[in-house]
């Protein structure tokens, strides 16, 4: 069994557990610090380049994204396939499931996604699985509080009824339990940045 290091700061995760639980209209959570300050600083530094990205754009959004493969990826960090490994053990499904409440068995895929001058995604609901679990790991510093960029949650698909959005992007993680009502999407990105997020969903 592969030995981890210090990854996702657990102690930090399951203050929020109460929280993300009785969370109204469907189970969502926001924490800041997600990962040890070390391993997410090497994770920041060898993020792919978009221009490895494929452009992921149609109707409802415009982004770019990076599949990531079920094996270790050879144009990737180490760090990167460590991450991708951790995602899929037994410890990280386990600790997920008890922070989240939700009843998940293992992950079904991650993958890069990235948003530019231009991004968006209008307000959308996946209901795949009342058991899916729809995380979002981002690594962007310097985030203006208020700026798009940043996954919002929403009771309707309507940009007013948005009840939350992310105030930085820098080592935080939003997530939400999938379902008939987990409206969400990202607003209109005018400025020239990169927001550069991580994609997890466990089932």
């Amino acid at each position: 069994m592969e030995d981890f290091k210090r990854i996702f700061n657990w102690e930090n995760i399951f203050k929020n557990s109460e929280k993300f639980q009785n969370s109204k209209p469907f189970r969502c959570g926001f924490i800041e610090n997600v990962l040890f300050d070390e391993f997410y600083q090497k994770l920041y530094d060898s993020y792919p380049d978009f221009s490895s990205f494929d452009d992921g754009s149609d109707h409802s959004k415009s982004q770019l994204c990076r599949d990531i493969p079920n094996n270790d990826d050879s144009t990737v960090s180490d760090v990167w396939n460590e991450f991708k490994r951790y995602l899929q053990s037994a410890e990280c499904i386990q600790n997920f499931r008890k922070y989240t409440g939700v009843d998940i068995k293992k992950l079904d895929y991650c993958k890069f996604i990235g948003y530019k001058r231009g991004g968006f995604q209008i307000p959308h609901i996946h209901n795949v699985s009342s058991h899916e679990l729809v995380i979002f790991v981002y690594f962007s510093k310097g985030w203006k509080k208020g700026d798009p960029g940043g996954t919002f949650l929403a009771k309707e698909k309507d940009l007013s009824t948005i009840f939350f959005e992310p105030h930085t992007l820098d080592n935080v993680m939003a997530l939400f339990q999938d379902g008939p009502n987990a409206v969400h999407g990202i607003r209109l990105i005018t400025k020239d940045v990169e927001r550069r997020g991580y994609q997890i969903v466990m089932n």
